[in-house]
């Protein structure tokens, strides 16, 4: 399936979020997907909150046991499971509110984003003065 309304997209989602989102999907808590990769539970936590990412050997093994392609867990582009308003599991309230939220987190992103383009041109300016 494919997430068409951009609830795992890049400006709306983290890697952590498409991970803990394809584990659920999947009907596995993190103990379990721990067990099946060979790591430990703290790992995936980790991971799903963006601590720390995985090398390419896991990151193609969390692909095959989650059923997502590598590109869907990296930029959430191509198969990855379906947004959940898309199967129903939030009420209409609910779901308004983490559109809502998913709006402002890239709003953030985008302004931390020109932020830093700033700040670099700052930085460039104050060095050549």
């Amino acid at each position: 399936m494919t997430d068409d309304q951009g609830w795992f997209s890049e400006e709306t989602a983290t890697f952590g979020d498409r991970l803990a989102g394809a584990r659920e999907a999947a009907g596995m808590d993190q103990a379990a997907l721990a067990a099946k990769l060979g790591v430990r539970r703290n790992v995936i936590s980790s991971w799903e909150n963006d601590l720390k990412e995985p090398r390419a050997n896991r990151l193609q093994m969390l692909s095959g046991i989650l059923g997502v392609s590598i590109t869907w867990l990296l930029t959430g582009d191509g198969e990855g499971p379906a947004a959940p308003e898309d199967e129903g599991y939030l009420d209409g309230d609910v779901a308004d509110l983490l559109a809502e939220l998913r709006g402002l987190r890239s709003e953030v992103k985008l302004t931390s984003e020109k932020m830093a383009r700033v700040e670099k041109r700052l930085r460039k300016v104050l060095k050549e003065a």
